[in-house]
């Protein structure tokens, strides 16, 4: 399913004394260290990446999908149903539920509940955070879910789906935690985001909720009439929130702490000399980049109205930038080498979807002074900033507070681009500050990140509707791109995908509508009593229900 997030990357310096490893307390529990609580654990409103990552515990799909490293894709497979038939022209598919679905509570679970689940998620009464993703399904104009021309009960365990024609749907588009219609039904719809369910959390996963300390700890337990349940099972899986990542760190060290899903760059030399810790490296799907406004901000502001930034208005200019950043310098002194520079929107890991064929804009600051003069940016008084008419190449580059890495790189940056007559300010604002003026696209440049979301899609970032592609936080506008995007959406042939990805990705290298910086590894370290853990792109919990403790 898709998980279009913010993602804020806080790297913190990390102590580095030893530790005596200490036996965990319960053999049959893992514990894992995350730095912040949830928000709610209502399946109709998770939101964050934790309360994703747990509801997809707690509450299963109809299908689930697995990480295919050789071909950077993932690769569909049964979860609640067990088989699925597409009709001929792909209009329609039909499940077959397992026989042995129970909820938590004992109650078999049917074709019932994921009607019911779907109905919910399409309600603009109870909007949930799965509102609005049902273009390929029959809807109202409230974009609800028409139930009787969408669904056909034909038993309690086989259903059938209808999508809209033409619409081109994919197994992606009934990916929804299934919810428990003899729970949730009892609750008035408008009550539902208000309701609190712990003390009859009723659950269709291998675990349930056994508690929730606000800003301690959660806590699952596995269920025995779960079908994924067997005798090797991780009896309880805790997750234990730890603000401070030194104090992590060093539970992780001592062994009160079983797993940190991504440690910071600076703890893990130190976490290596630790043999009963693992550390495995991968390449992961966030970067960060810097965001030339590509239109001016305060007409935007004002009326909507949309004109080239006086600054970064050129897609020459841009370039420039680009050639004047030494990316490696960040890379190679603050990330020690734990990522991989950054020339578009895709990372390598997509890849059937990468384009290899980019040439990067590698550090070349003669070549950016010559494309700006091309441009008519030149210090013409002699005072060390270009200027073109009559106005100096000066700008303040925002970034989030919080974010030591991007403080350091904006530093990089500032230096740099003062080598070629720019002049820089950084100025460091509080975060909830610095989101809304982002989404408002009233910063001239700035420093950010994006998690790419898998399945992969671009088009919320790079499509000019600002309504729909509301990341799209540069504003870039392009024609081609967009007939490429639009194109996608309905696009079901993966040959004709892999194109059409790789010539957005050749468009907005021509373009460069903002300077992608690096893509950063993931460095999850874990405890080496675990066994059977698989960590890919999709996260490291993911269908923890494998993992194994060693005896």
């Amino acid at each position: 399913m898709k998980k279009i997030l913010i993602i804020i990357f806080a790297v913190i310096s990390i102590i580095t004394w030893n530790c005596d490893p200490e036996k965990p307390v319960n053999k049959e529990r893992i514990v894992i260290g995350v730095a912040a609580d949830v928000e709610n654990l209502n399946p109709l409103y998770a939101f964050g990446l934790l309360e994703g990552n747990i509801r997809e515990i707690l509450f299963l799909s109809l299908v689930k999908h697995q990480w295919v490293e050789e071909i950077g894709d993932l690769d569909t497979s049964p979860l609640l149903a067990e088989k699925w038939e597409w009709n001929q022209d792909s209009t329609s598919v039909t499940f077959y539920l397992r026989e042995n679905l129970f909820w938590s509570d004992g109650t078999k679970l049917t074709v019932e509940d994921v009607v019911y689940s779907f109905d919910l998620y399409s309600d603009a009464e109870v909007n949930s955070t799965f509102y609005g993703s049902y273009q390929k399904f029959f809807t109202d104009e409230n974009q609800q879910i028409d139930i009787k021309k969408t669904f056909k009960i034909i038993s309690p365990a086989i259903i059938k789906v209808n999508f809209k024609p033409g619409s081109k749907p994919s197994l992606f588009n009934v990916d929804m935690p299934i919810l428990p219609k003899h729970v949730f039904s009892k609750i008035p719809r408008k009550d539902l985001s208000t309701t609190n369910f712990e003390k009859n959390f009723i659950t269709n996963g291998p675990y349930t909720l056994s508690s929730w300390k606000k800003n301690e700890t959660i806590i699952l337990i596995a269920i025995e009439n779960s079908f994924l349940y067997n005798d090797e099972i991780v009896k309880e899986l805790i997750f234990k929130i730890v603000p401070d990542e030194n104090s992590m760190i060093t539970q992780l060290k001592k062994g009160e702490i079983d797993l940190i899903e991504d440690v910071n760059t600076q703890a893990v030399a130190d976490l290596k000399k630790m043999d009963h810790i693992k550390i495995i490296t991968r390449a992961g799907r966030d970067y960060d980049y810097i965001g030339w406004n590509n239109i001016d901000p305060e007409l935007f502001s004002k009326s909507k109205a949309i004109n080239p930034n006086k600054f970064f208005g050129s897609p020459n200019v841009r370039i420039a930038l680009s050639y004047a950043i030494n990316r490696e310098e960040i890379l190679r002194e603050y990330l020690q080498g734990y990522g991989q520079l950054s020339f578009g929107p895709v990372s390598p890991i997509f890849k059937n979807y990468y384009n290899e064929k980019l040439e990067p804009y590698e550090y070349n600051p003669f070549k950016a002074k010559e494309i700006l003069s091309s441009e008519g940016w030149v210090d013409r008084d002699q005072n060390g900033i270009i200027e073109k008419n009559s106005i100096e190449f000066s700008f303040k580059l925002f970034i989030g507070s919080g974010n030591p890495r991007r403080a350091y790189a904006a530093t990089v940056v500032r230096n740099n681009l003062k080598a070629v007559g720019i002049d820089v300010r950084i100025e460091t604002m509080e975060m909830s500050a610095f989101i809304n003026k982002l989404f408002e696209r009233e910063l001239d440049a700035f420093m950010a990140g994006w998690t790419i979301p898998i399945p992969i899609d671009v088009q919320p970032y790079w499509h000019s509707d600002f309504a729909r592609s509301t990341f799209n936080l540069s504003g870039f506008a392009n024609t081609e791109v967009d007939k490429i995007l639009n194109a996608l959406e309905i696009e079901k042939s993966h040959e004709k995908k892999v194109i059409l990805y790789k010539e957005t990705q050749k468009l907005i290298h021509e373009n460069e509508p903002v300077t992608f910086l690096y893509w950063l590894d993931i460095k999850t370290a874990f405890n080496s009593r675990i066994e059977n853990i698989t960590i890919n792109p999709l996260g490291a919990i993911q269908q923890c229900w494998n993992w194994r403790i060693k005896k």
